[in-house]
């Protein structure tokens, strides 16, 4: 029976998210002063205090481990295609998973989904060892040269299945995994140290929410930290899962806004939340709550997203629509970034399809309706709805997101 894959990383994301600029002249200098932005935009800026954390991020050069066609993209906030259907994961990500293990130098961590190494790297400087496993041969044997190229020696890798574990390394003091299972996979549990801690996206395969795990009496206590998108497996572990998805009939999830806040106080249903709050009123256009985003510094991003299933074999037009008000909007001078609601698509590779969107807001408007008909490639597998100002100046208001498919 085949295997389950473990894709590592978040879906990718547009260049539009992104908080730094292309590097272009792709030298050591530029490399490190577009890594040194990204600390400071991705990391810092989003919420990571940890310093010893943010100090492996300025130190880990990242665009080592992304081909060179896409070393200019190394230092965007964002997900980068490695091939065989996996990405590498944000630095914001891996910085804010690093900074939830509570490294310690003499800890022992297996990590789970090894990809191009770099969540690897960064772990190398704040432990004493760290094992990690990729399911991808190819992948794992091109992330164990490039590891070992960089002199990365406390680092030891193998190809195989990671949530079997290595049991012969075991116990471990943390474990990261960085693929989304339904729940903590039992030989991961059994080889995690009493009182060691576990970061895992678990949930269903568009729906997850990121969790620090504590084992206390042989279980896990568990604490949700935020809604995240991590590429989830394929193969048996997919087949099987619970909930599944459903690409013929696309549908923004939490659209109006109306699930009450989680005890973390994220938006349900979203990810990768930024500068906003959500709102209760009676003057609300749909229900009596919606999410506003309000920024004042020029290039900040203030957002939010989510994935969906979507089949362009069966969708021929996606018609998306919702409620918007905003005041004092104007967009970033020479940014990529536009304040609106905006949709990718993603073929099965996870390749950028394009980008869609309604807006931009700038300016001021009272509360209004706002709609516009998609066309779906052919090709689309999934996509990902977001809505904010990104790296604009302003206050951008939404409720009511909707999207409604019609059949090919």
């Amino acid at each position: 029976m085949k295997l389950e894959r473990c894709l590592l990383g978040l879906a990718m994301l547009l260049a539009a998210t992104a908080t730094t600029e292309t590097v272009c002249g792709q030298t050591e200098e530029s490399f490190e002063a577009a890594r040194r932005k990204m600390v400071e935009t991705a990391v810092i800026g989003a919420g990571v205090t940890d310093q010893r954390v943010i100090q492996s991020l300025l130190d880990t050069p990242r665009h080592e481990f992304v081909d060179r066609k896409l070393r200019d993209q190394a230092y965007f906030d964002m997900a980068l295609p490695i091939g065989f259907q996996q990405t590498i994961s944000s630095p914001f990500i891996v910085a804010f998973m690093t900074q939830c293990l509570e490294t310690k130098p003499t800890d022992r961590v297996l990590e789970i989904g090894t990809g191009s190494g770099f969540q690897a790297a960064v772990l190398s400087p704040l432990v004493e060892d760290v094992y990690s496993i990729e399911i991808v041969e190819a992948l794992g044997r091109k992330a164990e040269r490039t590891l070992r190229r960089l002199d990365y020696d406390n680092v030891q890798t193998r190809v195989g299945d990671g949530f079997k574990g290595w049991p012969e390394h075991a116990p471990f003091d943390k474990i990261i995994v960085t693929c989304s299972p339904e729940k903590p996979p039992r030989p991961l549990i059994e080889q995690l140290r009493e009182g060691g801690l576990m970061v895992i996206p678990v949930g269903e395969r568009y729906q997850q929410i990121l969790y620090v795990f504590r084992k206390i009496d042989g279980k896990l206590k568990a604490e949700a930290l935020r809604p995240t998108l991590f590429v989830p497996m394929t193969g048996r572990a997919e087949d099987q899962r619970a909930v599944k998805p459903d690409p013929e009939n696309p549908r923004a999830v939490n659209g109006n806004f109306e699930e009450p806040l989680g005890e973390n106080g994220f938006v349900a249903g979203w990810y990768y939340q930024r500068h906003l709050t959500w709102e209760t009123s009676s003057s609300a256009p749909e229900g009596e709550h919606f999410v506003t985003f309000d920024n004042d510094v020029v290039g900040r991003s203030a957002h939010l997203l989510q994935g969906f299933p979507i089949d362009g074999r069966k969708v021929a037009e996606l018609t998306v629509s919702c409620k918007v008000r905003h005041s004092n909007v104007r967009n970033a001078p020479r940014s990529n970034s536009i304040p609106s609601l905006a949709i990718t698509f993603y073929d099965a590779n996870r390749k950028d399809l394009g980008f869609f969107w309604l807006g931009p807001y700038e300016g001021g408007s009272a509360w209004k309706t706002d709609s516009k008909v998609f066309r779906v490639p052919v090709q689309a597998r999934e996509g990902i709805l977001r809505i904010g100002l990104y790296g604009a100046t302003g206050t951008l208001s939404f409720d009511d997101v909707t999207m409604t498919p019609r059949p090919r």
